[in-house]
């Protein structure tokens, strides 16, 4: 190879690089303080229920990994960015308002929920000793998906003209 043809190759490359793939370190400070000031943007009321119970896998039975609750947002066409996984949970959910769409989402997180479970019953036919154990998580995470039920059936539906100071 020419060596002269490597330098310009190289040049060309550090100008790429320079020109889409640096930022400002402005624009990052602006950008993470915007997420922050996201994150603090008031939820509807069993968002903090759920993420305490979804969350914790000796209450729920399951563990759901970010990449998990990814995967439910994509399948809800939302876009959240991947954090801390309670504050993926509260923005899937910051902007519900329909019982539809909370069904949606919870259908979502059953099927996820569901696999898990298929894993413990094969685990538990496999590994005879230790039934028991997975046949608990299975309870657990079965006793979950009920608490979806309860809450889209307490959930109240707000409406944009549902405004209480608007007479």
């Amino acid at each position: 190879m020419n060596k002269e043809n490597i330098g310009d190759l190289r040049a060309e490359f550090d100008k790429f690089v320079k020109d889409k793939c640096t930022f400002d370190s402005q624009d990052m400070k602006n950008a993470d303080e915007n997420a922050d000031k996201e994150d603090e943007i008031a939820v509807p009321q069993f968002v903090d229920a759920l993420t305490a119970k979804l969350l914790a896998p000796a209450i729920s039975g399951v563990y759901l990994s970010r990449l998990d609750i990814k995967r439910i947002a994509e399948a809800l066409d939302e876009s959240i960015p991947i954090k801390e996984r309670v504050k993926m949970v509260r923005a899937l959910f910051r902007h519900t308002n329909s019982k539809e769409y909370l069904k949606t989402a919870f259908d979502e997180i059953n099927k996820h929920i569901n696999g898990r479970v298929l894993i413990y019953k094969e685990l538990g036919e496999a590994f005879p000793n230790s039934s028991a154990i997975f046949d608990e998580h299975i309870a657990k995470a079965k006793s979950t998906m009920k608490m979806f039920d309860q809450i889209i059936e307490d959930f109240e539906e707000i409406e944009p003209s549902d405004d209480p100071l608007f007479i």
